[in-house]
């Protein structure tokens, strides 16, 4: 018996780091240790590999056998590591050869039967092991679509131990009889999926990408809502720039409506941002990976009940992502906002400065990106009447106060545009105007969205609703006449530093869809009207 190596690849939080799995079979009292930080899941891994080598025609000997994930100091969690384990332990047996083995990284679950099955969190995992210099993955079947997304990933699909035992070169073993027919009957009953790759084939694609899959249906068009034309300009540069917003008004004036509307005006994403959300879904467990990598911006909209674990991530162990992260580079709608709980809006703070979360636990700490565009949409009050004069509200002063408080000032102001959404009017009905499609309020979103990106070359920054107030006040600084009205708001203690500095993001977003160079006067005006919850004069 000799020391057997494999490789494997851990997930912490995004990031994945290449384990050197070590298997040592000595003499001594018959035992199974596995060392280096495990979980549960991946402690009960033992029993799992030594019935799938059994069944796969090569027991495991009856002796001290070791594993060790190194390096040990990292937390290891899940199931993906039992392929890496088994085949250490072969090499380490004699069955398989080690220079054929330890160029592969492996990442599967094993059934006890041999089968191997799928995990999370392959995409990332296969990312990490292409940058660390082991472009050769070893995945099972049912992965290996969403493997290969990755560029420059060699991906290799296995359906069984005793197939990956064949890739790498070993003689197969003999499994019993009554194994092999329920493999058998396994692989014939298994839906048809879209990867048909057998095991060893191997595609090769440096540097490309896959399109994405045909989309579900098509997006809900703009041209659905009646009237709202200060709410749908709103949407536009919200779109637009990528800033924050808020839609306040009674029921049945279409908020919701407007919202779900706002994902068909944003542009696709590119390939960094495509493959960065794609990775946080497959670590999520929501990929569907016949559809490709997800090059349209994410919708989330969480139910009001969600605690706030669900909503920014978390969990036993090392954490898992929230809502707020796989809205990543989407859009995180909170419908009736108001009756979200204070806790769970208040924890959106730290992402809608930072853009990531950091989420600590006791095994570890993840660091999730979460640069989203939050939509908020609230009710006055409980019965949702108090607009305008409020005579039909029955709710009790006390009551709309503490209804809107859930909405706290630090949340707000984060919250660049804040609008009104009165009732439709009869007149709004009557009038018969044809409103402007979604495809066509996209186009200018894409062009102001270009002019932005141009003006914003070299720097960390690719649309309005992100840059610094340093930026602002130093590069992009506007002459006092343009700032009048903002700067006055500052001195009057209306506006704090960083809603300021929001008005101004959203002055130059509104300029680059006006195609002007720089905002002006109006510009500034316009958007600071917009900031607290007025109608802007179109």
């Amino acid at each position: 018996m000799a020391l057997g190596r494999a490789l494997s690849v851990a997930i912490v939080g995004m990031t994945g780091h290449v384990v050197d799995v070590e298997a040592d079979i000595a003499l001594g009292l018959p035992a199974f240790t596995l060392v280096g930080l495990p979980d549960a899941s991946l402690t009960e891994s033992r029993d799992r590999v030594r019935a799938a080598c059994s069944n796969s025609g090569h027991p495991l000997p009856t002796r001290r056998i070791t594993v060790n994930l190194s390096p040990a100091a990292l937390p290891k969690t899940g199931s993906g590591f039992d392929l890496a384990i088994a085949v250490a332990l072969l090499t380490a047996q004699g069955v398989l050869e080690a220079p054929a083995v330890q160029k592969y990284v492996h990442i599967g679950e094993l059934g006890l039967n041999g089968r191997v099955r799928p995990v999370r969190g392959v995409l990332p995992a296969t990312l990490a092991a292409v940058r660390a210099g082991c472009p050769d993955v070893v995945v099972p079947v049912a992965n290996a679509a969403e493997a290969r997304l990755v560029p420059g990933a060699r991906v290799h699909a296995t359906a069984t131990l005793s197939d990956l035992i064949r890739l790498h070169g070993g003689a197969p073993g003999r499994a019993p009889v009554e194994m092999e027919q329920a493999v058998l009957l396994e692989v014939s009953t298994r839906p048809a999926e879209s990867d048909t790759t057998g095991p060893g084939d191997v595609l090769v694609r440096p540097g490309t990408l896959h399109p994405p899959g045909a989309p579900a249906g098509p997006e809900p068009d703009l041209s659905d809502v009646v009237g709202q034309k200060p709410a749908r300009m709103a949407l536009e540069v919200a779109a637009a720039g990528g800033h924050h917003l808020l839609l306040m008004g009674p029921p049945g004036t279409g908020k919701t409506l407007l919202a779900s509307r706002l994902p068909g005006l944003l542009p696709d994403l590119d390939d960094e941002s495509a493959v960065e959300v794609t990775a946080l879904h497959s670590v999520a467990g929501t990929l569907d990976p016949a559809a490709g990598l997800i090059r349209r911006p994410p919708f989330q909209s969480p139910h009001h009940t969600c605690t706030a674990v669900s909503m920014v991530g978390g969990g036993s162990g090392l954490p898992h992502p929230g809502a707020a992260s796989l809205a990543h580079r989407g859009i995180l709608f909170l419908d009736e906002a108001g009756e979200f709980g204070s806790q769970v809006l208040d924890a959106l703070r730290q992402p809608l400065e930072q853009g990531d979360l950091v989420i600590h636990r006791a095994s570890g700490s993840a660091r999730f990106p979460a640069r989203f565009l939050l939509v908020l949409a609230s009710n006055p009050c409980p019965c949702g009447f108090a607009f305008g004069t409020g005579k039909d509200c029955v709710c009790a002063p006390a009551a709309r106060r503490r209804y809107l408080s859930r909405l706290s000032g630090p949340l707000l102001d984060r919250v660049d545009l804040q609008v009104d959404v009165p009732p439709v009017s009869r007149v709004d009905l009557a009038a018969g105007e044809q409103p402007e499609t979604s495809a066509t309020v996209a186009r200018r979103v894409l062009a102001a969205r270009a002019v932005a990106r141009e003006r914003l070359g070299g720097t960390p920054w690719t649309c309005n609703g992100e840059v610094a107030g340093s930026h602002l006040r130093g590069v992009l600084r506007l002459p006092p006449a343009v700032t009048h009205e903002v700067d006055r708001a500052l001195d009057r203690h209306q506006l704090s530093i960083r809603g300021h500095d929001r008005v101004l993001r959203v002055a130059w977003t509104m300029c680059d869809l006006a195609g002007r160079e720089r905002p002006d006067r109006d510009d500034v005006g316009r958007a600071l009207v917009l900031r607290r919850r007025g109608q802007v004069p179109l």
